[in-house]
């Protein structure tokens, strides 16, 4: 039995599979990469100051559907904006603090007025 030789070859097989996975793990890592951008590209960024007032999606309404039921709770009243996307309302009935994520406001629109028809 030759050992010598069957141990380089053993060594140069181990060589190869560990490029294998490298490979595939560089794949797996630009896929990511990819995907992740693609992702952030379709998010809408949503930009508050402290003060403004803002409406909060309900998520108990997506399981439990009311037809004529509004989803969006408030008006709340910012006070903190936190890093990443984090937001601390108030709200003006109670005065309770609430820390919720920005992706479940949006802007209040105060003073909206449906026009109005004039009969001749």
């Amino acid at each position: 039995m030759e050992l010598e030789p069957a141990g380089k070859a053993r060594k140069l097989e181990i060589q190869e599979l560990e490029e294998i996975r490298n490979d595939a793990y560089e794949n797996a890592r630009i896929y990511k990469d990819k995907t992740k951008l693609f992702h952030d590209k379709n998010i809408v960024q949503k930009h508050f100051s402290v003060g403004q007032r803002v409406l909060l999606y309900n998520s108990v309404l997506k399981l439990f559907l009311g037809k004529l039921r509004s989803r969006w709770q408030g008006p709340f009243i910012m006070t903190e904006v936190f890093t990443h996307g984090a937001v601390e309302i108030e709200s003006e009935e109670s005065g309770k603090l609430f820390t919720v994520n920005g992706q479940r406001l949006k802007p209040f629109y105060e003073n909206f007025q449906a026009h109005t028809v004039e009969k001749i």
